[in-house]
């Protein structure tokens, strides 16, 4: 099955044994090709980079190609969980630029590049085996970019088929299409001229027997009925990206490692511990005047007194721990199929409490504060200059076409908002995902604007779904900002708890509507979704499950559509349209139109004057075209000062250009002892000729040469000194000197 390997010794020491190095030979280099319904192939080879690594894999669609490395350590892993990293990095050398850093050279991890790393993460961690803990690295590399292709799918069905070709064990594989929607017809793989143009940008990865495994898109409020034909139409394209895998594993793949699991439990822990514990934690997860809070804190001195009394026994103690959970997670899940209520007391499609508040401080263009339960999200909006949009790193541009954005959301999350103590910082993976997905779910319904608005999403408490509050709170903002939205947007989690069968398939599940934190942890899905009354516009699947049939997907679907056309009710009660009327401090923009002979009045010397004005008044000005100009006041206020600064500045009499060696007449308006202060033209301000150049005679003071305020000189014009930048004239050199004394030596 597996081919021939070429061995290579080398020393590694004197006196040493010889270390025996296998590496793929030439003759162990695959290539397939995976077919698709639009005739462009996804092209599929290994063995001929990185042989070093545990399984790597090139990925081609068009002239866009991935290099993507597994390496699994043989060492377990002290964590009970899987330690997996994967890392997505675009490089400008593959689109053929050099990168415009200082350094010119790539830095940290951009936006997009951690977004496509959490995408490439979530397809392929719920297929790892539960009891696999070794630290696990999955890199993908762009070696080639072209215009046409996004490398997004193409970085995950690369890294699909390294872990399959690798020993890492793995039940994959899984593949990964992205569907477009033009003029109503779904497109498989669009080009991103054709995203340009799409109503919809989805991200399915699914494995065999058609089961999803992660979900990822945006849409310009796509239809329900829409949305779940793609749905249905990636997972079946997905199907060739899966037997093409398996072909090529067939021929090229590993054999995958023996790893060590722990020894099962001893039953007779596993009954004492379910004993000591499982009455009190049903009378915990069944009391619902319990918050989040309290129940932690009562679980938690449940496990306590669980771990102190079995603390006799010779078994370890974090097994004890992950005995407790194991037994807290089961009872958990039983008592939603058994009651079917929640450990909150609402039923499986209730909603938590929901309350809404607008205008919260006057300084603000729009605030809102959105509580859901025990979530609270304060959003506030801020408009600025169109120099304000946020630009895009050269790679984006090129991949995704988009240049700038003047709409974006900031996601922050800080530790308080989970009663914790954390660090301060840049904003991590986890924050850039939910602030993106918010983001993509407002985008749809907020009207193209002449000023730059940033939206800012703060949670203050975090009870689930923070990322789904931001969306509704975000609406609510840009209402009170007067922001005409299309329509009002709102967001809600959708989870799932499940039994299997013995062969490992669902046999029976309950959909979980506005998911709480602990039933995310405990349950198997995260489906978040985002839209209005009318349609959807962000949604992003995260599976713990192994795939979910497409049943399931399109009931979670539809409960979560339900959901939001009633939060969006109860928004409206709060505000739903834009507030009428405008504040005292919101920006204006204007267009101004200067003739081209005073555009230099305009500008100033090296564009002073509007460095002047912005530092004075915070107005920006902008050229349009050669005779417009785009003006920016962040209040009315500071637009009428800007407008009379304006007026002066092009009513004023141009400033003469002075010429060296020139001479003009100056006239004295201010005696001084060391000299007269003159102007040589009027509104200048004056110039000082000292005394040693009024005359060649030493003089200690000015008049004694006639002089006084009003008088008309002639001075020679010696430029500007070069330190202090004043004016350098002179009389002295347009003057004869007097005539030489005459002495005789010869007194005879």
């Amino acid at each position: 099955m597996l081919p021939k390997n070429r061995a290579f010794l080398s020393k590694l020491r004197p006196r040493s044994r010889y270390h025996c190095r296998y590496l793929s030979s030439q003759a162990n280099v695959g290539e397939i090709e995976v077919p698709f319904s639009n005739g462009i192939p996804l092209k599929l080879s290994t063995g001929r980079y990185a042989r070093f690594a545990d399984g790597a894999c090139v990925a081609t669609l068009g002239n866009t190609s991935v290099l993507s490395t597994v390496v699994s350590k043989a060492k377990q892993s002290s964590s009970n969980f899987l330690p997996l990293l994967v890392d997505y990095r675009q490089k400008a050398a593959a689109a053929g630029r050099i990168p415009t850093n200082f350094l010119r050279k790539e830095l940290g991890p951009t936006e997009r590049e951690i977004l496509t790393s959490r995408l490439i993460d979530r397809s392929l961690r719920p297929l790892f085996p539960q009891n696999y803990n070794f630290d696990t690295q999955i890199v993908c590399n762009m070696l080639a970019v072209d215009s046409t292709n996004p490398p997004e799918t193409v970085a995950i069905n690369a890294a699909s088929a390294a872990l399959a070709l690798s020993d890492v064990p793995w039940s994959g594989p899984v593949g990964a299409v992205r569907l477009g929607q033009i003029d109503n017809e779904i497109i498989v793989n669009p080009t991103r001229r054709d995203l340009e143009k799409s109503a919809l940008n989805l991200v399915v990865a699914a494995t065999s027997s058609n089961l999803v495994v992660m979900l990822e898109g945006h849409a310009n409020v796509i239809l329900q009925q829409d949305l779940l034909k793609a749905i249905k139409l990636g997972t079946k394209e997905a199907q060739h990206i899966v037997r093409s895998i398996q072909a090529l594993q067939k021929t090229h793949g590993k054999m995958k490692r023996e790893y060590e699991v722990q020894v099962p439990m001893d039953q007779s822990v596993l009954d004492s511990v379910k004993t000591l514990s499982s009455m009190k934690i049903r009378e915990i997860l069944s009391d619902a005047s319990h918050d989040k809070i309290s129940r932690d804190n009562a679980i938690s001195e449940v496990r306590q007194t669980v771990l102190n009394q079995l603390r006799d026994t010779e078994v370890d103690v974090n097994i004890l721990q992950d005995c407790f959970n194991t037994n807290l997670r089961k009872i958990f899940r039983d008592m939603i199929f058994e009651t079917e209520l929640r450990c909150d007391g609402r039923g499986l499609d209730e909603l938590r409490k929901i309350t809404c508040e607008v205008g919260l401080y006057e300084p603000l263009h729009g605030s809102a504060l959105f509580q859901r339960g025990q979530t609270q999200v304060l959003c506030t909006v801020a408009f600025d200059s169109p120099e304000s949009a946020l630009k895009m790193d050269t790679l984006t541009m090129i991949t995704s076409g988009i240049k700038e954005k003047n709409f974006f959301l900031h996601y922050e999350f800080p530790s308080y908002a989970t009663g914790e103590v954390g660090r301060s910082g840049p904003p991590g993976r986890r924050e850039a995902g939910h602030g993106a997905l918010a983001e993509r779910g407002l985008l749809p319904v907020v009207p193209q604007q002449q000023c730059t608005t940033r939206l800012t999403a703060e949670v203050l408490e975090s009870n689930g779904s923070s990322s789904m509050a931001s969306v509704c709170g975000g609406s609510l903002a840009l209402l009170d900002a007067g922001v005409a939205l299309t329509a009002p947007a709102a967001g809600v989690a959708i989870g799932l708890v499940s039994r299997s069968d013995d062969a490992g398939h669902i046999a029976d599940y309950r959909i979980l509507t506005d998911l709480l934190g602990i039933e995310d942890y405990m349950g198997d899905m995260d489906f978040k979704v985002a839209g209005t009354k009318k349609g959807i516009t962000a949604l992003q699947a995260d599976v713990k499950l192994p795939g979910l049939p497409l049943k399931i997907v399109m009931e979670s679907i539809q409960k979560a559509c339900d959901a939001k056309s009633k939060i969006i009710d109860i928004m409206n009660q709060c505000i739903d349209k834009p507030r009428q009327g405008r504040k005292e401090n919101m920006p204006v923009m204007e267009e101004m139109e200067v003739e081209v002979h005073k555009r230099a009045k305009l500008l100033g010397i090296g564009g002073s004057n509007l460095k002047r004005l912005y530092v004075e008044t915070g107005v920006q000005i902008s050229p349009i075209d050669e005779t417009r100009y785009s003006v920016f006041a962040p209040s009315q206020a500071a637009m009428d000062e800007a407008r009379a600064r304006i007026a002066a500045l092009l009513n004023a009499e141009r400033t003469p250009e002075l010429e060296f060696g020139a001479i003009y007449t100056a006239k004295v308006v201010e005696m001084k002892e060391i000299g007269v202060l003159v102007t040589l033209y009027s509104g200048m301000s004056p110039a000082l000729v000292h005394n040693s150049q009024l005359d060649h005679r030493k003089i200690m003071h000015p008049s004694v040469l006639g002089l006084d305020v009003g008088s008309e000189i002639q001075v020679k014009y010696f430029g500007r000194d070069p330190v202090s930048g004043q004016l350098r004239l002179s009389r002295k050199v347009l003057t004869s000197p007097p005539p030489g004394i005459v002495r005789k030596l010869d007194n005879k």
